[in-house]
């Protein structure tokens, strides 16, 4: 890799890099559940449990605030309840679709079994509980399936690829997530069209299979804050109680604050964050079809600049950015990133491209701000983000101040250390 890159280790766009000030975009009052622990025991308390009953409780891959609190909450309630409680990966073919990689994903986001207070029980073998009526075989969890029950927890969210009755959620991690690596690429073969309505009917089969006893949603604010907790019934999982907490989380969604800009830099990017590493809804981009396919937010070029820990190398979703650091390309674990973005099908292979490479941060900024096609840089609308879970916390050149920001901080350039981005 090095001799490959050697030609651009030195190559930097002319221009200076940009000034911009820390702002926050005015969120008015958000829902908030300040005990997101107590919540989901209250929420658990209509279920029924038989003593000594082993009941798996899913833990997807996604980066969910309260993700460990809200798991720790229904595995304590459970043992309680007189049941044997034990977390299972529920995460497609993340983590390199490995069992030991799944393990390590889950470690990444605090959820271990001295945390979690139970045993975790990981692996990529599945039974197949039946055929759509394409032929598409359901895949599910074989330890999942050989349990006396199992409780789903998932954030509920718009999906990045498609809208409809049901998106991200508890439909999606018991379809794909518990699919494992299998029940993943099965699904996504039939394309992104098809995908809404083969979650939905994957999911009525693996509840209709006998084996889930329920789920707790959580929703979030545009805060990236738990706004509700709530327990949803096996008949209302893909179905419409589901539906209406879509409908809450759509508009709760953090989005950035304008239709158009001329460049975007995001620091960090992950599966923690997004299944496609940066948030379609928030940046505008899907390139499933290669084409942007989202009106707005319309941006001119993406930076991004680093991998989360927590997604172990797995680069899946890089193709929407435009520009990096060649230190984030060296981070790129490509057997998990290929992986998955294979078992995605089209579009994830599409945004799995590798975008123009630069020598450090700095230069990827400069050229990407060669590519907006703006001539006049006191003109240049720039933004920057941490990640695309936090898009109401900013950084933006003077052209964007009059958008009524809370204002942080002075002026500055838009890197005080270009090798780590640390500087908020």
């Amino acid at each position: 890799m090095s001799d490959l890159f050697a030609a651009v280790r030195d190559l930097r766009p002319e221009g200076p890099v940009p000034l911009v000030t820390p702002v926050r975009a005015p969120l008015g009052e958000l829902p908030i559940e300040p005990d997101p622990y107590g919540a989901a025991r209250a929420a658990l308390a209509p279920l029924r449990v038989e003593p000594g009953a082993r009941v798996a409780v899913t833990a997807g891959s996604r980066g969910i605030r309260d993700l460990t609190v809200v798991l720790r909450a229904a595995v304590d309630w459970l043992r309680e309840a007189g049941a044997a409680p034990f977390i299972v990966p529920a995460m497609g073919s993340h983590g390199g679709a490995t069992a030991e990689g799944q393990r390590e994903m889950l470690a990444g986001l605090g959820v271990t079994e001295e945390s979690m207070g139970c045993p975790i029980e990981a692996t990529m073998e599945t039974v197949v509980l039946g055929t759509l009526a394409d032929g598409t075989p359901v895949h599910h969890d074989a330890i999942a399936a050989q349990a006396d029950g199992v409780l789903l927890v998932n954030r509920i969210k718009p999906h990045t690829d498609f809208h409809g009755p049901v998106e991200s959620g508890l439909a999606k991690i018991a379809a794909i997530g518990l699919g494992n690596h299998r029940g993943a690429a099965a699904l996504h073969a039939g394309g992104i069209p098809l995908l809404g309505g083969a979650i939905a009917a994957v999911a009525r089969m693996v509840v209709a299979h006998g084996k889930i006893i329920g789920g707790l949603a959580i929703v979030e604010n545009a805060r990236d804050e738990t706004a509700f907790v709530e327990l949803v019934m096996p008949t209302g999982i893909a179905g419409e109680a589901e539906n209406v907490l879509l409908g809450k989380a759509s508009s709760l969604l953090g989005r950035l604050p304008f239709d158009s800009l001329d460049v975007l830099v995001v620091d960090e990017m992950g599966k923690d964050k997004s299944g496609t590493g940066m948030d379609t809804n928030v940046i505008g981009r899907c390139w499933v079809h290669g084409i942007p396919e989202f009106e707005k937010p319309s941006i001119a070029a993406i930076t991004v600049h680093r991998i989360s820990a927590a997604s172990h190398g797995n680069a899946s979703g890089l193709g929407l950015a435009d520009v990096i650091p060649m230190r984030l390309l060296a981070s790129v674990d490509l057997r998990a990133s290929y992986v998955n973005a294979l078992t995605s099908g089209a579009g994830g292979a599409r945004r799995s491209r590798l975008p123009m490479v630069l020598a450090d941060d700095a230069a990827a900024i400069v050229a990407a701000v060669a590519m907006s096609g703006r001539r006049d840089l006191a003109e240049l609308r720039l933004a920057r983000v941490r990640d695309t879970l936090n898009p109401h916390e900013l950084m933006v050149t003077r052209p964007l101040l009059s958008l009524g920001f809370e204002v942080l901080g002075p002026e500055r350039p838009i890197t005080n250390d270009l090798g780590d981005l640390e500087d908020w």
